[in-house]
């Protein structure tokens, strides 16, 4: 299987791997999205450690499960031959109507076949009032026109 935009990345590319990492988590399909990552894909979100597809889909569906409402925006920080940087900034709710918006970095390296290998994200919450929310689409795909990060001041 392969996933394009392939490494080596240029800047064109690389946007599009982050565009299309965005689009898929905001899919909120564990087993779609965990389709992104090689078969022994290595995971370090916030201080959890994890390997392989069924760890990923299963991570993704506790985190969905209790992050209601999630949108997700990402933005390419940096790339080189088969790495990229991103920064981004996702909103959601908790089941008692508590909103957070979770603000990080994730750094990806990739096999040859566009499969990510390696992921590790550091991340913060923010409690946030439901008038601060700054991510307002219906759930899944970001539209187009939607101020990037950069553009909101985030």
């Amino acid at each position: 299987m392969s996933r394009p935009p392939l490494p080596p990345f240029t800047e064109e590319t690389a946007a599009q791997k982050v565009r299309a990492a965005e689009d898929g988590w905001n899919t909120r399909d564990p087993e779609k999205v965990a389709l992104a990552y090689s078969e022994d894909s290595k995971w370090r979100n916030r201080a959890e450690f994890l390997q392989g597809r069924a760890e990923i889909a299963a991570f993704l569906t506790r985190k969905w499960a209790g992050e209601l409402e999630y949108r997700l925006c990402k933005e390419l920080w940096a790339f080189t031959d088969n790495r990229i940087a991103v920064r981004f900034a996702y909103e959601w709710r908790d089941d008692s109507g508590h909103w957070f918006r979770s603000y990080g970095n994730e750094n990806w390296e990739f096999a040859a076949d566009g499969l990510m290998r390696l992921r590790i994200a550091s991340i913060n919450d923010l409690p946030i009032s439901e008038a601060e929310r700054c991510f307002r689409w219906p759930l899944g795909r970001r539209p187009d026109d939607h101020p990037s990060l950069s553009e909101m001041g985030l």
